[in-house]
């Protein structure tokens, strides 16, 4: 338990910081408008009278100001916005109602702070995160392509679409207006420069994944069918410190579990909460529909993967992969929608996760 002298609330925004202070001690209470800058923020608080701890809200702004209070030696709590309740009579909302309702907060200790990240950590996550808004925007390059063909009665028809024949059979297609011509040879070097973004980004990855501090998290969580290493990679940034939950808590924190409402005797259960990191939660879902499908046994790649485990790691990643299945036949006897299915696998498949990460190898 902390108990600290005075306690301040920052409303941070991008271009401004409404700070509110409060003495605990005198009652005195303390605003300010400040500039957004960490120094300056962290020069106002260390004028206050200590001990302080300080508070606000993640956002776009990052972890910065949360590291440079921590610098200074000052307990900055940042905050998770969706975990603060509104009293449904309030209707006035303003920078400074919010700064000082934080600083009241956490003097009684009832703000849910979030992990701030390391900086290698928050590094690692943008080059995910860029791969990722890649892969959306390599989606949306080749739609604009084969509806452009659509639109001008042209189908491919020689099997998968986006291989090299598809290229070459795209490169081949020619039109005689100059305004056609000029608009799909754009739209088809967008979807050759997104899907050469794609590669860079898979080739950065790949090296990064294999270094300290995430190479053994990684090589243990590719273990398992259907976690390659750009979903190994990526489950191990977003999540960081796995040690934080246990088998029964990391599915909440990734919103894989049910929402609820009951109350009295009655229990009501809904979709799932889709809270916490939807990067986790879409890796996560994507893995589990390989689990679809029996197999006769590891592919060459990952006998490769499992072979550079310990055996403790190696038999954890088989009974895995063998209960994964068992329950995803168990669920469409059940006549579940596959795609019920699959974000109920996905919720396993997150405890087998954090099992393969925390275990002593």
């Amino acid at each position: 338990m902390f108990i600290e002298r005075t306690s301040v609330g920052l409303d941070v925004h991008a271009r401004s910081v409404v700070a509110e202070a409060v003495d605990w001690d005198t009652g005195q209470v303390f605003s300010e408008r400040l500039v957004p800058a960490s120094e300056q923020v962290v020069a106002w608080v260390g004028r206050l009278p200590g001990p302080v701890a300080v508070s606000y809200e993640a956002g776009p702004t990052g972890f910065g100001l949360a590291r440079a209070f921590e610098r200074a030696g000052v307990r900055c709590l940042v905050v998770a916005p969706s975990k603060l309740e509104r009293p449904g009579g309030d209707r006035v909302k303003t920078d400074r109602r919010d700064a000082r309702r934080l600083a009241r907060l956490l003097h009684i200790g009832e703000l849910p702070g979030v992990r701030v990240p390391t900086v290698a950590e928050e590094t690692a996550r943008d080059l995910v995160r860029a791969r990722e808004d890649t892969r959306g925007d390599l989606m949306r390059a080749r739609h604009r392509v084969s509806k452009l063909l659509l639109r001008q009665g042209i189908v491919y028809c020689g099997g998968t679409a986006w291989t090299a024949v598809h290229e070459t059979w795209l490169r081949s297609q020619h039109f005689e207006q100059a305004g056609l011509r000029v608009a799909y040879r754009e739209a088809l070097d967008a979807v050759m420069a997104c899907a050469d973004r794609r590669d860079r980004l898979d080739a950065a990855i790949a090296e990064m994944a294999y270094q300290q501090p995430w190479a053994e998290t990684v090589a243990r969580l590719e273990c398992v069918r259907g976690i390659a290493t750009l979903t190994a990679f990526g489950l191990t940034v977003e999540i960081g410190d796995w040690h934080r939950f246990t088998g029964a808590t990391i599915g909440a924190y990734l919103g894989l579990v049910p929402s609820e409402f009951s109350t009295g005797a009655s229990r009501s259960q809904g979709p799932i909460t889709k809270a916490g990191n939807t990067h986790a939660r879409r890796l996560l879902v994507e893995a589990a529909w390989h689990h679809r499908r029996p197999t006769s046994g590891p592919s060459r790649t990952l006998r490769a993967r499992r072979a550079a485990v310990t055996p403790a790691i190696r038999a954890r990643a088989r009974a895995a992969d063998a209960r994964l299945h068992q329950r995803w036949v168990a669920m469409q006897a059940r006549k579940k929608r596959p795609t019920v299915t699959a974000v109920a696998i996905a919720r396993e498949l997150a405890g087998w996760c954090w099992s393969l990460a925390v275990m002593d190898s």
